[in-house]
């Protein structure tokens, strides 16, 4: 795979490090455990959260093969940790399916080469280094790494719209992406979101925001509401049971929590066959 990656930064939080920190990985420097230490002592609920949207991932990674799909696209991937998505696919489908990674932070790209070097089969599965906003020119390197745009694409922006710019407008290139989809693809979608009353949680998460923006390389934007998420999915009809918190979605066993408390919704949307 050729190195198209930027110098890695080792001197600020990576936020691809702290995700795995939560998860309990050990891709992690002391740097990115004390500031992931600092944000769980304003919101303990975190680790939950981050645990549930991982769980949330294989769970639609694993609805997608069983509906036929066998290419993914994971844009904003994130540093490769427990359960990613080319391995919940060939769980599935064995040898079947094809994924390609897409960052924009250099370490979670730089990490993600070097686990899919280590693969059975690195052909299938690839990583690129790329930015959401470029649209066009990343959809033409996605194509280039072998997905076949005319057949039904899993496309997953799990976890990744809410870490954009504040001044960003990521419906654009939200638009363009789901304007390539084949009919029958998948738009998987997660989101933190505090749509409740609680004006503590409302708080914190807001000085968590703002310090995340400081220390680390990523800025988030503001905090969006329930309706507004939807907005991304553009009209696509979602699958049952629409969007909903982390925990609601198609769970394997009943959760016995709280479920406002993960701070995030999730839902998947298909494509529509065109009318006869």
């Amino acid at each position: 795979m050729p190195n198209d990656t930027p110098d890695l930064d080792l001197d600020r939080p990576s936020s691809g490090r702290i995700y795995d920190y939560w998860l309990g990985g050990t891709n992690n420097y002391a740097i990115d455990r004390e500031f992931a230490e600092k944000q769980l002592a304003l919101a303990p609920e975190i680790r939950e959260a981050v645990r549930e949207n991982r769980a949330f991932l294989r769970r639609a990674v694993r609805f997608a093969v069983e509906s036929g799909i066998r290419q993914f696209v994971d844009l904003g991937s994130g540093l490769p940790t427990q359960g990613n998505v080319h391995e919940v696919a060939d769980e599935v489908a064995p040898g079947a399916t094809r994924v390609v990674y897409v960052d924009h932070e250099p370490v979670a790209h730089a990490h993600a080469r070097i686990l899919l070097e280590d693969t059975a089969d690195p052909e299938r599965h690839r990583a690129l280094w790329g930015d959401f906003f470029d649209g066009p020119r990343l959809w033409e390197r996605v194509v280039a790494e072998g997905i076949d745009p005319g057949e039904p694409i899993c496309l997953l922006t799990v976890a990744l719209l809410h870490l954009m710019p504040p001044e960003s407008d990521p419906a654009t290139p939200m638009a363009f992406y789901r304007d390539q989809l084949a009919p029958g693809s998948l738009l998987v979608l997660s989101h933190a979101c505090l749509d409740t009353d609680d004006e503590a949680a409302k708080d914190a998460f807001g000085r968590i925001r703002d310090d995340y923006g400081k220390r680390t390389a990523v800025k988030a934007s503001p905090m969006r509401s329930r309706a507004e998420i939807t907005e991304f999915f553009g009209g696509l009809e979602l699958i049952d049971p629409g969007l909903v918190w982390l925990p609601e979605w198609r769970p394997d066993e009943p959760y016995t929590g709280d479920v406002t408390r993960t701070r995030a919704v999730a839902g998947v949307a298909r494509v529509p066959s065109p009318p006869e």
